[in-house]
């Protein structure tokens, strides 16, 4: 601390300058998602004016210079002067913090923007920004630079349109990269099209020659969503069940179908806010489900007296469903909005849930049969599954003190500084062993390809040799036991070969994690190590490159005279112990890649595509991405 530490050194950050400093307290990251982020704060804006009845067409581009318009045809933001500051309201919008429609003033009954702060963070994050306003018959525009006002509101001329445009440039010196991803927008457009029935939402890319287009115009709402999720799955029976009630001021609509899986997948989302920690309109959609099931499955004699109950994830094995609930004032347990904390969302939902889906089994009896022995099916396979995870449990292995065999554990007690790799085969788990600094490194060699997960039920998980080893070493248990709290490493490094074998294998690996483990990949605990491709040798001189762009530069930047023979890595197996821990294992030298979810319906689906049962949506993918293969081992 300064020896002179007196009031002229506390700093106050007016306006939009706090946003400029500490940019990442508003969009969490300047990283490729804070700058998707910004497009969302607008859309979000434009979906709030859906939501209030007023707006049906949302169109984005992708500009050339990498920019975002945003055009809607609702209302328009207000230009008349706003009392409070004595300018127009629309300059509000942009250049206040915590200002606009949502907060009790009458503009918006139901937003998903309850903290006032997404279009003027935008604008302050923003190179340049310009909002047109076209409303009551005249067409209004602005203009700001990095959150300052260009110039005031000034009227352009008469106008037959309605809504708002808002163009803007994310700023270089606050934002990692400035690429958008067609992709990464697409997605998000498409879940928000399927939460609003009936807005219609287009995406173009105005970057290549050809425009590149996609509309979402979804009628049927969430019943589509649904349909969309099980899309690469088997659906148990064709129809989807679906309920739309307003109760006590609350909206609530549920769509749900089984398919012939064994997971769980459940979408909740408040105020098109996709709550994806749950919260109270969760458990009550859980509790309706199981209640409802019971006492259907009694009514009808399919449990009998002595019968025990189905349980919760008896009823959900197999389930996919979206469950949107709209509210006036929803309380969420952080800025993230990640779980819903309304204790009467629960209320409203069991009952409407509970009422509706009582109706459909009545009216669907062969479908409630169906329904109820997928029930039964699952309790007798979790009774089983218990049994084996009795045999994993981390609590019994530490009691008796065995560990998996063939995993050389770190001496570190600590767990935030221990690191396991899970390596391919004895022959790269040996060079692994020798090579690792035994304090903090752990090594658990697996032998071959473990199970294919997606296409497998618990209990046949559990009895899969190299998968136990994998939940003994981590100690937190799987599934509904699982404990992050008790995880032995806080990183889990991938280490496979550079082949199609060793692809495959950590695809397998990924999928076990993501489907039992998700918390492990969601909290950013799950690593893909990156050994070099090619060894080149020029004199005395030993030089590793990763890809081949990198072996192009250095072959340009050595010359090819000299240069010995180049070595293609293949298998980890081909390093010594010194290679692979100056390439691959030394973490002042190493390069992880860390996995983590930007988009769990997304995730969901390329799982269930690449790993499912069913072959057509593979080949789908296959002719669709084929063209984009690089490696492939012949």
């Amino acid at each position: 601390m300064p020896e002179n530490y007196d009031g002229s050194q506390i700093q106050v950050l007016e306006g939009l300058e706090a946003v400029r400093k500490t940019p990442g307290m508003y969009i969490g990251t300047t990283s490729s998602k804070g700058l998707h982020h910004l497009v969302y704060e607008i859309v979000d804006n434009a979906v709030d004016e859906a939501l209030a009845g007023y707006c049906t067409e949302i169109e984005v581009n992708i500009h050339d210079d990498n920019s975002i318009s945003v055009l809607d045809n609702g209302r328009g933001i207000p230009v008349g002067i706003q009392p409070q500051r004595g300018i127009p309201a629309v300059e509000v919008v942009f250049t206040v913090l915590h200002a606009g429609g949502k907060f009790g003033g009458g503009g918006y009954k139901v937003s998903g923007g309850l903290h006032g702060v997404g279009a003027s963070v935008v604008n302050a994050l923003s190179e340049w920004l310009k909002v047109t306003v076209f409303t009551d018959g005249q067409e209004y525009r602005q203009s700001y630079r990095y959150g300052d006002v260009e110039y005031p509101l000034k009227t352009i001329g008469a106008t037959d349109k309605r809504g708002t445009l808002v163009h803007f440039k994310p700023d270089p010196d606050i934002f990692e990269e400035l690429e958008y991803s067609f992709d990464v927008l697409k997605q998000r457009l498409r879940e928000t099209a399927f939460l609003t029935k009936g807005l219609k939402i287009t995406l173009n890319d105005l970057r290549e020659e050809e425009k590149h287009t996609r509309v979402y115009h979804y009628e049927g709402g969430i019943k589509e969503f649904v349909r969309h999720i099980n899309k690469n799955r088997s659906p148990l029976f064709e129809d989807i069940f679906y309920c739309e009630a307003m109760r006590d001021k609350a909206s609530v609509e549920c769509a749900l179908q089984y398919n012939d899986g064994f997971l769980e997948n459940t979408y909740t989302f408040v105020n098109n806010i996709n709550t994806t920690d749950g919260g109270t309109h969760l458990a009550g959609f859980r509790s309706a489900l199981t209640k409802t099931y019971n006492e259907y499955a009694r009514k009808m004699g399919i449990l009998k007296e002595q019968d025990k109950n189905l349980s919760g994830e008896d009823v959900r094995e197999g389930l996919t469903a979206v469950l949107s609930v709209k509210l006036e004032h929803p309380q969420f347990d952080s800025q993230t909005k990640a779980k819903l904390g309304n204790s009467e969302a629960r209320v409203v939902v069991e009952s409407v849930v509970s009422e509706h889906l009582t109706y459909f089994l009545e009216r669907n009896p062969a479908l409630g049969k169906i329904i109820i022995d997928k029930g039964l099916m699952a309790s007798r396979a979790r009774d089983a599954a218990k049994k084996a995870r009795e045999l994993v449990r981390r609590k019994s292995v530490l009691e008796s003190g065995r560990l998996p065999g063939k995993l050389q554990d770190c001496s570190e007690k600590d767990p935030t500084k221990c690191e396991i790799y899970i390596v391919e085969g004895n022959s790269a788990g040996g060079s692994a062993k020798s090579a690792r600094t035994p304090r903090t490194q752990a090594v658990l060699p697996l032998r071959g390809k473990i199970m294919n997960v997606e296409k497998a039920r618990l209990d046949k998980v559990l009895l899969n040799e190299e998968i136990k080893a994998m939940i003994t070493a981590f100690g937190t248990g799987i599934y509904e036991d699982f404990d992050i709290g008790k995880l032995r490493y806080h990183k889990i490094v991938i280490m496979t070969d550079a082949d199609v074998d060793g692809a495959h294998i950590r695809t397998l690996l990924l999928t076990f994690m993501y489907r039992f483990m998700e918390p492990l990949i969601g909290e950013g605990k799950v690593y893909i190590a990156q050994p070099p491709l090619f060894k080149v040798e020029k004199g005395k001189n030993i030089y590793y490159c990763y890809t081949d762009r990198e072996l192009d530069n250095l072959l340009e930047t050595i010359g090819r005279d000299g240069v010995k023979p180049i070595q293609r890595y293949k298998g980890l197996g081909e390093m010594d112990a010194d290679q692979l821990w100056d390439t691959t294992m030394d973490p002042e030298r190493r390069t992880l890649k860390k996995v983590n979810i930007e988009d769990a319906i997304a995730a969901d689906q390329i799982f269930t595509q690449l790993m499912g049962d069913r072959v057509e949506p593979r080949r789908e993918f296959i002719n669709e991405y084929g063209k984009m293969v690089k490696n492939l081992d012949i």
